[in-house]
């Protein structure tokens, strides 16, 4: 064992057995057994700078995200619950990888190669999120690694030939970094053995305040266009102009401003932002939220082309997250950066396509501060 690996070793053993609260870190703990009697474990990255991540190894599930407000006062920004339990009960993919293509795939079926793959139908008559049982239905194997950064835990997963309808045995991981400048870094890489497509993202829901409405959040998105969908959230194959419409967020309004004029279908946002991507191999910037109570300001960075914006349009307060907050309509926004949906239908998006000997690489930043 090399010296690295030797004091991550001691690092994480060390966490388990009783590091102090808000220690800078790595926690692991036994979280629960899944229906299926696998062990969950719960990772706790911490900073010195007062913020906290935790990711289980059940869907590689990002829990919980603590950051202080302009105060200085620890709280929650992201939906989710106090225990597994409930996870086990069902969610609305709070915080899990989804995959392996993320958002939606007209009717399950694509061509690739010459050859037709129908895929596990689970929205209506279209794929989503990567089937019944898509990534975030699986306990990924997890590993204390050294970040570039900071703090760090790789998870990994295996997804076998022909699974949920994708051609190609799939090696995938995601590693977490909680970084000192209060950065919570997500890397994606991923290779297969057959042509496949790939297309996975975090579906983390935030809410600045913790609790109640997004609808006054600020928002910006790096976008000039969008791509307009039908009812069935299956993008056209428009790229669209945001100005003139509800969904020009290229300079600062509140979530809420223009949500009357979304498609009565969407009751919200539920839609792809086609981002623009700087020089140089990125991240680049990609959205800013500001929520002015607290002063909590998170910025996103990606490599990816795309950005679902998705506001929580079908909660309806029946679900209870942290110390029993309900979670109403509108209580929370998601910024899944990834590539357009259905993309492997329409060839003018950017491909979606995998192939052996090519490497899947990915990055998106979380930036947590205040003003």
């Amino acid at each position: 064992m090399n010296l690295v690996k030797l004091a991550l070793t001691f690092l994480i053993m060390a966490a388990t057995v009783g590091q102090s609260a808000g220690a800078a870190g790595v926690e692991k703990i036994v979280w629960g057994k899944t229906n299926d009697g696998q062990e969950v474990h719960l990772y706790t990255l911490r900073n010195n700078k007062g913020m906290t991540a935790k990711i289980m190894t059940l869907g590689a599930l990002l829990t919980e995200v603590r950051t202080p407000d302009r105060n200085g006062k620890d709280g929650v920004v992201v939906l989710g619950f106090d225990n597994l339990d409930q996870y086990l009960k069902g969610h609305p993919f709070f915080g899990a990888i989804a995959g392996r293509v993320a958002n939606r795939i007209k009717e399950g079926k694509f061509r690739l190669d010459g050859k037709e793959y129908t895929l596990a139908i689970n929205n209506g008559p279209n794929h989503l999120h990567g089937g019944k049982k898509g990534f975030d239905k699986y306990v990924w194997k997890a590993e204390v690694v050294q970040g570039a950064k900071g703090y760090a835990v790789k998870f990994s997963h295996v997804s076998p030939d022909m699974d949920e309808g994708y051609p190609g045995t799939m090696n995938i991981s995601v590693t977490y970094t909680l970084t000192e400048e209060n950065e919570l870094r997500l890397d994606f890489d991923a290779t297969t053995d057959k042509a496949t497509i790939i297309n996975v993202t975090n579906h983390s829901y935030f809410n600045l305040a913790g609790e109640g409405s997004v609808l006054d959040h600020e928002l910006v998105i790096a976008a000039d266009f969008y791509t307009p969908t039908d009812s069935g959230l299956i993008p056209t194959g428009e790229i669209s102009k945001v100005e003139g419409t509800a969904f020009d967020f290229r300079t600062p309004k509140t979530i809420g401003k223009d949500i009357a004029g979304t498609p009565s279908f969407t009751q919200g946002y539920d839609h792809n932002f086609v981002l623009r991507q700087g020089d140089g191999a990125g991240p680049w910037f990609a959205a800013r939220a500001y929520e002015p109570k607290s002063g909590r300001v998170m910025d996103v960075y990606t490599t990816e082309p795309g950005v679902q914006l998705y506001t929580a349009n079908h909660m309806n307060g029946s679900l209870k997250g942290f110390g029993g907050v309900s979670y109403p309509k509108y209580g929370g926004f998601c910024l899944e950066t990834q590539h357009f949906p259905d993309a492997i239908n329409k060839p003018h998006f950017p491909t979606v396509v995998l192939r052996p000997g090519q490497k899947f690489a990915s990055t998106t930043v979380f930036k947590f501060y205040t003003r």
